[in-house]
């Protein structure tokens, strides 16, 4: 039986990525926001409010989450094409789902995505094969580079569309 907390699968990090695989990471997340949109369309403010899984966060929370989860990522990558190896400040996601600004309407956070995913993956057009090696340190989950830290938003863009679309499937809306 699949886990409802990972639809796609965990996140399995890799030592390398091949260019193909660091292209098809930009392109995911290119193509994110258009597509977290289009599965947006047409659902009620109660549909909105529905947890996409028992003692999940509801389809709202998600979005804003994601859109959270995103700005965070990319000053990370900001700071490690800056910096050397500097030490990022992980948050608290959970806490962060519950503050006020939880409430907004989704559109709030689907054109945040759509700005910053174009500057996030024109950034990323223009990072060199070295620029992809540098990276950060995370205090709960250690050294990252670029590369992996894509293939992580990569899976994470797919990972919570799939919780939407399962939701709408076993909802039939």
């Amino acid at each position: 039986m699949n886990d409802p907390r990972y639809p796609i699968g965990q996140f399995t990090r890799q030592a390398v990525y091949s260019s193909a695989e660091v292209a098809d990471f930009i392109q995911t997340l290119e193509q994110f926001p258009r597509l977290l949109r289009t599965a947006m369309v047409g659902l009620s403010q109660a549909q909105l409010e529905t947890p996409y899984r028992q003692g999940g966060w509801t389809v709202q929370q998600l979005v804003h989450h994601v859109a959270d989860s995103h700005m965070n990522a990319y000053v990370r990558i900001k700071l490690a094409l800056t910096e050397d190896t500097p030490t990022i400040k992980p948050y608290e996601e959970a806490a962060w789902a519950v503050l006020p600004d939880s409430s907004l309407p989704v559109s709030v956070s689907l054109s945040l995505l759509e700005g910053l995913h174009l500057r996030w993956t024109s950034l990323l057009k223009g990072c060199s094969a070295a620029d992809w090696q540098r990276g950060y340190l995370h205090p709960a989950s250690g050294a990252w580079t670029i590369e992996p830290a894509m293939g992580l938003y990569a899976w994470h863009c797919q990972h919570h569309l799939e919780h939407i679309l399962a939701l709408k499937a076993r909802q039939n809306w």
